[in-house]
């Protein structure tokens, strides 16, 4: 499951570094599949879209820290549990019900995302 950033969020910036994959954006900011990770060439996305890794996207807020649900693997295969949630002071990093994936699929798209 990807985690989600509630708008709850006060905009600390405390969740961004701690991210394993850089799926953590500030809001308004673009974003990329190659940004912290190994992808090259293009990629296919949950949707089943094809994007090329260095191709600038579109954010996916324009107010508040979001997190990239492709880019997410809830920590898996890097610590215990998502340190977004772990260092966030308000608890506005929730899992996110939409992007539900198991722990295999998890530790796959790691395997991606870090070759």
């Amino acid at each position: 499951m990807a985690i989600k950033i509630t708008e709850e969020c006060i905009n600390c910036g405390a969740c961004e570094p701690e991210c394993p994959n850089n799926a953590i954006y500030e809001g308004g900011i673009e974003w990329k599949l190659s940004d912290g990770t190994s992808l090259s060439g293009s990629y296919q996305l949950m949707d089943g879209s094809t994007i090329g890794t260095e191709e600038n996207q579109l954010p996916v807020s324009n107010d508040l820290y979001y997190i990239v649900s492709d880019k997410c693997t809830d920590c898996v295969g890097f610590h215990d549990e998502p340190q977004c949630a772990a260092v966030c002071p308000v608890d506005c990093c929730i899992d996110d019900e939409n992007h539900r994936e198991s722990k295999e699929s998890l530790l796959s798209k790691k395997e991606k995302l870090h070759l």
